[in-house]
């Protein structure tokens, strides 16, 4: 590709190094206020990567308060049924470093989180963090690395929480056709 950007020296030509107050923010522990917005999150995304570094990022949706502080250095969550692929849930088997960008609706400012993480079929512990509904009988454990607030600028652009630029239900694409055109991309023929 020509005119590509291929070392930090061409990146900083366009964008400045962070100021001083950016790069301290970060922190590795869960102190109160992580805490507090996790107990207030209902949905994060969560990305991982295989040994190949092939990547996928996978929404992970609950209650508020189903991602559990453990303590200052640990959260978990359920895993819940699915789909089945399980991608994130492999990746992790052959690369623990995992990234979370958690949501609480209505709010611009995002909270995440970098880590390793492990999956836990502990019975007596997954009982222990009284998750609500069905589990697949697994929990991913994470120990955060790196914890920090990140600016509303991307949510405010996009207006996500502001009804008026929501698109008509008639307007909006349709998963069911897209499902059923990629099926038969792939020579899959459904079953009458």
């Amino acid at each position: 590709m020509r005119d590509q950007v291929t070392t930090v020296d061409q990146l900083r030509e366009f964008i400045e190094e962070p100021h001083e107050s950016i790069v301290k923010k970060t922190i590795s522990i869960i102190d109160s206020h992580v805490e507090n917005y996790l107990a207030s999150a209902s949905l994060f995304f969560l990305a991982t990567s295989d040994s190949n570094r092939n990547t996928d990022v996978s929404p992970r949706g609950d209650k508020p308060g189903f991602i559990k502080v453990l303590d200052e250095r640990t959260l978990a969550f359920p895993d819940r049924p699915g789909n089945r692929r399980t991608d994130s849930l492999l990746n992790m088997m052959q690369n623990p470093q995992v990234g979370l960008i958690c949501l609480i609706p209505g709010m611009d400012e995002v909270l995440r989180i970098n880590g390793r993480a492990r999956i836990t079929r502990n019975e007596e512990f997954i009982a222990s963090q009284q998750w609500g509904g069905k589990t697949t009988g697994l929990a991913v454990v994470i120990e955060t690395e790196e914890i920090f607030v990140h600016c509303p600028r991307a949510f405010k652009q996009a207006g996500l929480w502001n009804s008026e630029y929501w698109l008509p239900k008639e307007s909006q694409p349709s998963f069911v056709e897209m499902y059923k055109a990629h099926l038969r991309i792939n020579g899959y023929r459904e079953q009458s």
